[in-house]
């Protein structure tokens, strides 16, 4: 998730609440209203258990089990490593016993031709050649079926201009300011935009990149797109350039990804508002839409040089964005493709699974505080033996969202035109509708409002499946209940679902809270780590997650770098069952300013690559550095450290020292 897009115009800060408001105003219960009437109205929670901040966050049931589990089995942690101690500093930290090393960084080569990075220099030609900024999701397909020889596929988020471009940051009567951008500089910025797809091999232990992969591209801000599905063609997804409503010109602000059963890399369109400025025109039927998703934001200049971004020339671009987008990565000559039968939302994610009946099953989040979670369910079954037959399984199914219930039960409402209330008399004549205002027919059903729904991770192991809730700091005092005992929960959440007879299609279910995060020494904050969480292992803030090939679940965070936690994001293992379940454990920690994104294993478990975006973007709290962050003067000059390279967000491979299973 970008954290900072709303502070993106220098100085940026680590607020947890950078991301806005939040733009949902139905009448529809927030979780915290769900888990405060669920757990409150429970016998046992009166007497002490009722003033604890243990019993006000997880459910009883789940607290009794997991003591009884403690109890009769000794097994202990499904994770062996030695824990990193929590703190910050300008470096990045592994566990004892595992080596770190630098994949990727901004500016690399990915592309033949790719000139050497020179940040005095930069130019959009060089960049939409080399590997873009902000790297965010990373995945993995294997070629040949091989853990160690693959494309790696990795998402760019968003830019930090004032960490990018010398000059821009101007020291001007004591008062730091950033200047305005120049058109060569925007036009860098979206090509630092978009993906990468590259080969790696792995070779005498070590990852290397295949300079002359013949899959390796560049996906960008200015790369042709398809729109397929319910909504294309439409006429609110028609401009003048594209008067078919069918063809869209780049992607943008790629969060969390995924990569589907048949091999294609999946990346998810988050934060679109930021780049649009401008007003509509006067009555302008789009109006209530765009409220909905907080359009124009203006946080981007990209406006100035583009008309397309400027929503008094192009009122309809906005629409052709919030999308899930499709790669095949076996033709780079492809056009990747805008699936709209997934709907339209500040999407974080959209990991998927087959279900018993062949179905895939995609879980997503609506990254904003009061949004939803939602899932897609294929109308056709996966075939493991033919994969051009499943290259349109995304044009067809029924997309879902989340309601979940008082009792611990939940539902799986679809949004399917002319059921229920998504009719004509409530604003939706098609399919179309529903899903380019996705967010509004989640209210007329009356899903659940979440705490910033980001990664949802379903687990074929154990057949749970895991809701990263970033946090919520815009609950207010008078909405305060049992289950959250504060004000402006700046910590969130991770609940864990458990879908009926075990079917990721089941359109109902049961749900738990796994835990609730923050500092479990400070009473009033009501974190639920198991007592065996050390000083280092509790976190606050979890955003992306995954599940290795043995069934534990990781989980990295954004925004622990700041006053609030006194440490920088990383990843932690987090166990989920026996004795050991609600322990967490630190095992990578990224230096300054950065937050931790990925985390992503290969097949045999052997390698966890994560990517660390944003290094030095703050460094105020920081006593190592105590001021604003920008080129001339960074708080870290991660990772190569010399005095003429800039911070550079990368993807770091992670290995164990002579080889094996990570974490075993």
């Amino acid at each position: 998730m970008n954290e900072h897009l709303s502070q993106r115009i220098f100085p940026t800060t680590q607020l947890e609440d950078a991301d806005g408001d939040g733009h949902n105003t139905s009448a529809n219960p927030t979780m915290g209203e769900i888990i405060g009437k669920r757990f409150s109205r429970r016998s046992f929670l009166q007497g002490s258990l009722a003033v604890s901040a243990i019993a006000a966050t997880v459910s009883p049931i789940a607290l009794m089990s997991a003591d009884e589990a403690r109890a009769a089995d000794n097994k202990g942690s499904a994770f062996n490593f030695s824990e990193v101690e929590a703190g910050v500093d300008d470096k990045h930290h592994i566990a004892e016993g595992y080596d770190a090393d630098i994949l990727l960084r901004w500016g690399d080569a990915v592309l033949p031709g790719a000139p050497q990075f020179d940040p005095a220099k930069q130019t959009a030609d060089a960049q939409s050649k080399q590997f873009g900024y902000n790297n965010d999701y990373v995945g993995f397909i294997p070629l040949e079926g091989s853990s160690e020889h693959g494309l790696l596929v990795v998402n760019h988020e968003y830019t930090n201009p004032h960490l990018m471009f010398p000059g821009l940051v101007q020291v001007v009567d004591g008062k730091i300011k950033q200047g305005a951008l120049s058109k060569e500089q925007v036009d860098v910025e979206m090509a630092a935009h978009g993906g990468t797809i590259v080969e790696i091999r792995k070779t005498g232990g070590k990852w290397q990149v295949v300079a002359d992969g013949k899959y390796n591209r560049r996906i960008t801000a200015n790369t042709p797109m398809e729109i397929t599905g319910p909504a294309a063609g439409n006429d609110r997804l028609k401009t003048s350039a594209d008067v078919t409503g069918t063809r869209a010109i780049g992607t943008i602000n790629n969060c969390a990804g995924g990569v589907t059963p048949w091999g294609t890399y999946i990346m998810a369109e988050e934060n679109f508002h930021g780049y649009f400025s401008g007003a509509l025109p006067e009555g302008h039927k789009e109006a209530p839409n765009y409220k909905r998703y907080g359009v124009p934001e203006g946080a981007y200049e990209w406006a100035n040089f583009y008309d397309r971004f400027d929503l008094s020339k192009e009122p309809n671009e906005p629409n052709r964005f919030g999308w899930i987008v499709e790669v095949d990565v076996m033709d780079p000559t492809s056009a990747p493709k805008k699936r709209t039968a997934l709907g339209r939302t500040k999407h974080e994610g959209a990991e998927s699974i087959v279900a018993k009946n062949g179905k895939v099953v995609f879980y997503l989040g609506d990254d904003e505080r009061f949004d939803y979670v939602y899932k897609f369910v294929t109308s056709a079954a996966f075939n493991p033996n033919d994969r051009a037959a499943n290259m349109n399984l995304l044009d067809s199914g029924t997309l879902h969202v989340a309601k979940f219930n008082e009792d611990g039960t939940m539902q799986w409402l679809p949004l399917v035109f002319g059921q229920g209330p998504l009719t004509a008399e409530n604003g939706f004549t098609s399919q179309a509708d529903v899903l380019i205002e996705c967010r509004r027919a989640g209210d007329a059903l009356g899903a659940t409002k979440m705490d910033r729904p980001e990664d949802v991770q379903p687990n074929s192991v154990n057949g749970k499946v895991y809701v990263m809730l970033t946090n919520n700091t815009r609950r207010k005092a008078d909405q305060v209940d049992a289950a959250n005992p504060r004000a402006e929960n700046a910590f969130g959440h991770i609940i864990e679902i458990s879908e009926n007879d075990g079917d990721f299609t089941a359109t109902s279910g049961k749900w738990e809270v796994l835990l609730k995060c923050g500092d479990p020494s400070v009473a009033a904050v009501g974190a639920t780590f198991s007592t065996e969480t050390t000083k280092n292992g509790w976190f606050g803030m979890p955003d992306n997650c995954a599940v290795d090939a043995a069934g534990r679940l990781w989980v990295s965070t954004d925004g622990n770098n700041n006053k609030a936690t006194g440490r920088t994001d990383g990843l932690w293992a987090v166990d989920t069952e026996g004795a050991a379940r609600a322990t967490s454990k630190l095992f990578f920690r990224v230096p300054v300013g950065a937050e931790m994104c990925g985390p992503l294993f290969t097949p045999d478990d052997e390698t966890a690559f994560v990517a660390v975006q944003h290094p030095a973007d703050g460094g105020e709290d920081w006593r190592g550095h105590g001021r604003p962050s920008y080129y001339e003067d960074l708080s870290t000059r991660w990772p190569d450290f010399k005095p003429d390279m800039p911070v550079r967000p990368a993807v770091v491979a992670i290995t164990k020292i002579g080889g094996g299973k990570i974490a075993v």
